[in-house]
């Protein structure tokens, strides 16, 4: 049986990979293809939104602290001796991926705003 705090655990793990992920300095980023880094957000900005709905964290919480990361990672990534650079394609990215974990987990996860899923 799970407890309610084992729903936590993927956001955590979640955000950690974010913080690594948006805060390497840009001398440890490995290249891609172009573009890459926005699928990247993407990505990662949807498992946000999807685990923090896993977590049960409502929607409008989960949208406003997502969103909220989202802005302030862009912002730090700029002003920050990462040698990295804030970008608003990236931040839409984020945007994006956020709205796309928000309508998975309204798909996927119990409708029971506030609690993790039922696994009895």
């Amino acid at each position: 049986m799970f407890s309610p705090s084992t729903y936590r655990i993927p956001l955590a793990a979640t955000f950690v990979v974010a913080l690594i992920v948006l805060f390497t300095p840009a001398s440890g980023v490995p290249s891609g293809f172009q573009h890459s880094d926005k699928i990247i957000h993407f990505v990662l900005f949807a498992a946000l939104a999807y685990t923090s709905r896993l977590a049960g964290i409502d929607w409008i919480r989960t949208a406003l602290w997502v969103l909220a990361f989202a802005v302030i990672s862009e912002v730090l990534q700029a002003i920050l001796p990462l040698g990295r650079s804030g970008s608003i394609a990236d931040a839409l990215a984020d945007t994006a991926g956020a709205a796309v974990g928000l309508v998975a987990a309204s798909r996927v996860l119990p409708q029971r705003v506030g609690q993790g899923p039922d696994l009895h």
